[in-house]
């Protein structure tokens, strides 16, 4: 049930973000084997985040990534785990923005892409999670 929980908030996310795109040319849903991967490595990572967005350990930042929010939220014993979730979910996030802008063949559209990404991550986080207003202040949704 969780994994199809995940798959289908990622689903919906995506789905989302190619209406917004579309509106400038850019097909989001653009697929190639590289961006598959990506997709498929960010939704199985879903599901052990989510009890950290949840906490609010961890929020959404205005850049379209993810920070360790708030680090006492975490016992100490989890906190390297955690932190590596983040870095991994940033790597693929940073590489998932740039495969889509190449796969437009437009590189130099990367940062729209991440832009877009970042305001439907938002936009679709639950409540009570947590997200980097543009100030970047912190604010509960």
């Amino acid at each position: 049930m969780n994994k199809l929980f995940s798959y289908l908030v990622l689903l919906v996310i995506l789905l989302s973000l190619t209406l917004a795109a579309h509106a400038r040319g850019t097909n989001i849903e653009i697929n190639t084997p590289a961006i598959t991967k990506l997709k498929q490595s960010m939704q199985q990572r879903h599901g052990q985040l989510a009890p950290y967005y949840t906490s609010g350990a961890v929020g959404l930042t205005r850049d379209g990534m993810i920070a360790m929010r708030d680090a006492n939220a975490v016992p100490l014993a989890q906190r390297q785990s955690v932190n590596a979730l983040v870095a991994a979910e940033n790597q693929d996030r940073n590489a998932l923005y740039r495969e889509i802008a190449r796969a437009n063949s437009h590189p130099e559209w990367e940062k729209d892409i991440r832009a877009t990404f970042s305001q439907r991550w938002i936009s679709l986080a639950k409540s009570g999670w947590w997200y980097q207003a543009a100030n970047g202040s912190w604010t509960k949704k």
